[in-house]
């Protein structure tokens, strides 16, 4: 492998490397530079982005002798996570420039394993739905989904091998979906999220994006204080639900397609496929996610609401104003929907390793002004389970549509490795 070809290495490899004396942290991101100077100008996928100060991180890694896990390993940060060194703009112009004084817990934590922070990639405003300038790398006329539209479309162009994003609906997940990487959202409260925008506190879950399942295990060991062990397989085959949710008629035929191909795939490599159906109190679960958001937003944004209206989006006012609208008792009745259907959703994983379920609409949809329906992974973002999505397969376009998998309550380690399993078994379509 030549230097230039770093930047395709996942961060598992590109540790070991520089471990072993193979690589430095400097030729590592000296190819990531080159792949964001040759693609960003179409890509858009970073807010901030400083040459010197990335290589600068670099030469003084390569100087310490350390054996952190993340030595000389780049990452990308989505532009609502604090970094005391690089602007955290939020995606809006109130805080354009804004210079954190600390870092965020996630990034503070990376450094001390010796990980080089990028830069910041692009988010949609106050991880809203109102999109940022980013472009789908397979198709820079097609939206690479939100919120974290930079952290996915980065990793999937191989300008960094890993970045964070954070989910409180389908952020993470859908945006991995659409750009054809590996998104995952672990169980909620998992990752510390000091030092990160707030938007819902109770559904706010900090996440990756990553090219390599063994990223995942890596990171994590890092942000919880675990040992670092590998990522294995499960000896034998797994039970997989499949669920196609009360919202499967909202599912194209690409994503209900990949769904189905999935399951017949699985079955045929010797897992055990059973139907799940959801509990009807889930039919309308999605709503009460929603209320929840904009109930919150509109409390945690009072500032922006009060003193900076103008600069915020038509779309974001209307979410705020949706929740100011809202009567407590709206609101509470909507986080015992959640509350009650968290409970309710042990049962689904009677005998059951992971659910199979769709995980976005369709491929990403055409034009720049529409981020994604983020119904599907929302669903599961309601009730805090963990939850990944896999780039399993294509649509009539030949753009990515993921799979989603979906454990139980806090049982993150047998989801992450029931879908290295399906990975394994499925594979990722060739893209162009």
């Amino acid at each position: 492998m030549s230097a230039t070809d770093l930047n395709h290495l996942s961060a598992s490899a590109i540790a070991q490397k520089i471990a072993a004396g193979e690589a430095t942290a400097v030729a590592v991101v000296e190819a990531c530079l080159t792949r964001i100077e040759a693609r960003e100008n179409v890509l858009k996928a970073w807010a901030f982005i400083d040459p010197d100060l990335a290589l600068e991180q670099a030469y003084a890694s390569d100087r310490l002798d350390t054996d952190g896990p993340l030595h000389g390993v780049p990452i990308g940060v989505k532009d609502i996570i604090d970094t005391a060194d690089m602007p955290t703009a939020m995606g809006s112009p109130i805080y354009a420039d804004r210079r954190p004084a600390t870092d965020a817990a996630c990034v503070a934590l990376a450094r001390a394993a010796g990980a080089i922070v990028l830069g910041k990639t692009v988010t949609t405003e106050f991880a809203g739905s109102f999109p940022g300038p980013t472009t789908n790398p397979y198709d820079a006329t097609r939206s690479p989904g939100g919120s974290s539209s930079g952290s996915a479309a980065a990793v999937a162009d191989y300008m960094v091998p890993t970045a964070f994003g954070t989910q409180t609906g389908s952020s993470i997940l859908r945006p991995s979906s659409y750009c054809g990487v590996i998104g995952y959202k672990p169980t909620f409260g998992t990752y510390n999220i000091a030092g990160i925008k707030a938007a819902s506190q109770s559904l706010d879950t900090l996440g990756l994006h990553v090219r390599d399942m063994d990223d995942i295990p890596l990171f994590t060991s890092m942000l919880v204080n675990r040992p670092l062990t590998p990522l294995e397989a499960p000896a034998s085959a797994p039970a997989i639900g499949v669920c196609r949710t009360p919202l499967w008629d909202i599912a194209l035929p690409e994503t209900q397609a990949a769904v189905e191909d999935a399951a017949a795939r699985l079955t045929q490599a010797g897992a055990v496929l059973r139907d799940v159906t959801a509990p009807p109190s889930f039919d309308d679960l999605e709503d009460a996610r929603i209320a929840i958001n904009c109930y919150e937003r509109s409390r945690h944004m009072q500032y922006e609401w009060r003193e900076h209206r103008d600069a915020l989006s038509d779309m974001f006012q209307t979410v705020m104003q949706t929740g100011l609208d809202m009567d407590y008792d709206h609101y509470i009745a909507a986080m015992r929907q959640t509350e009650d259907c968290r409970v309710q959703a042990d049962a689904l994983f009677d005998g059951i390793d992971a659910l199979l379920t769709p995980c976005v609409d369709g491929e990403a949809p055409e034009g720049l002004a529409y981020s994604g329906n983020p119904r599907l992974p929302g669903l599961w973002t309601a009730i805090r389970l963990p939850a990944i999505s896999l780039p399993t397969h294509t649509g009539p376009n030949g753009m990515p549509v993921g799979i989603q998998l979906v454990g139980r309550y806090r049982d993150d380690d047998r989801l992450l490795a029931v879908a290295k399993w399906v990975l394994q078994k499925l594979g990722s379509p060739t893209l162009g």
